[in-house]
């Protein structure tokens, strides 16, 4: 099965699957973190956050900070784990930040937990 990145069908599905996995046993790092994210597509804009190394729909209030992504970038973040996708894009200027930049650096030098890469894998591979 496979289902368009942040779709409503999309969301449903990584919030079914993040309940079955229980305890992700999240680093510390990003178990505080709270980071709202906008991705833009054309002239459509979808919010989501990553919130205690998770990602939701919609955001948080009063994160503080927030990072606009065009939606290709974010696929190759969120769902490829593209790390020089980051770089690249921040570098570019594709990757906006609004606030507290230091929130988001402190999440490139963290690893994420077996729990959490195993959850990502499975995201993977469900998303079109």
């Amino acid at each position: 099965m496979s289902l368009e990145f942040l779709s409503n069908d999309w969301f449903a599905k990584v919030e079914e699957l993040r309940a079955a996995a229980g305890d992700l046993d999240v680093p510390a790092q990003l178990a505080s973190l709270q980071l709202n994210i906008k991705v833009t597509d054309g002239g459509n804009q979808v919010e989501m956050a990553l919130n205690g190394g998770n990602l939701e729909r919609g955001t948080i209030a009063g994160a503080p900070t927030t990072l606009i992504v065009p939606k290709d970038l974010a696929y190759k973040l969120f769902i490829k784990q593209d790390q020089s996708a980051a770089m690249q894009g921040f570098m570019s200027g594709q990757i906006k930040v609004e606030g507290d930049m230091s929130k988001m650096m402190a999440m490139q030098s963290v690893q994420p937990s077996a729990k959490q890469q195993a959850l990502s894998k499975q995201i993977a591979e469900i998303t079109a």
